[in-house]
């Protein structure tokens, strides 16, 4: 079965190679060329036709915050005075080194962040020093993270 998008077209043999590239971006060519049963420069020739058609985005190391004494994962709702006070307010949480995600929603909030801080303490601070003094921010919601249950990408 074929997954068809406008852009590309992704067989078995390609979902393997991402899956195998998903699971660790650091596996070999020639060992997920042994796991599929096709040659290295096969795997090459697909992946960089995924490259080109921007189906993957890249790959990263993933650090673990919690090592570097990040222990306090929090999502902030935050509603603004008006709309047109978007985009300065996401130049503003940018500066924000903990501020790792911003997203643009529907409902009560303007804005929708996720934040990393080393405690309670340290949120606080980014809220009240950081987050709620860039102009146009009427007020926010935190909710802390307990534990993530599941962390992943779409499935192919």
């Amino acid at each position: 079965m074929k997954v068809v998008n406008q852009n590309i077209q992704i067989d078995g043999i390609d979902k393997k190679i991402l899956r195998a590239l998903m699971e660790d971006a650091r596996t070999p060519i020639l060992e997920i060329a042994r796991q599929v049963g096709i040659s290295g420069a096969a795997i090459h020739q697909r992946l960089r036709k995924l490259e080109k058609s921007g189906l993957i985005a890249g790959s990263k190391f993933i650090i673990n915050p919690k090592i570097l004494g990040y222990t306090t994962m929090a999502f902030i709702g935050i509603y603004l005075d008006k709309a047109v006070s978007n985009p300065e307010a996401v130049k503003q949480l940018k500066k924000i080194p903990e501020v790792i995600e911003c997203h643009y929603t529907t409902g009560n909030w303007s804005i929708f962040i996720k934040v990393l801080c080393k405690d309670n303490e340290h949120l606080m601070h980014l809220l009240n020093k950081d987050i709620q003094s860039i102009t146009g921010v009427s007020r926010t919601e935190t909710f802390i993270s307990l534990a993530q249950q599941i962390d992943r990408q779409i499935n192919v």
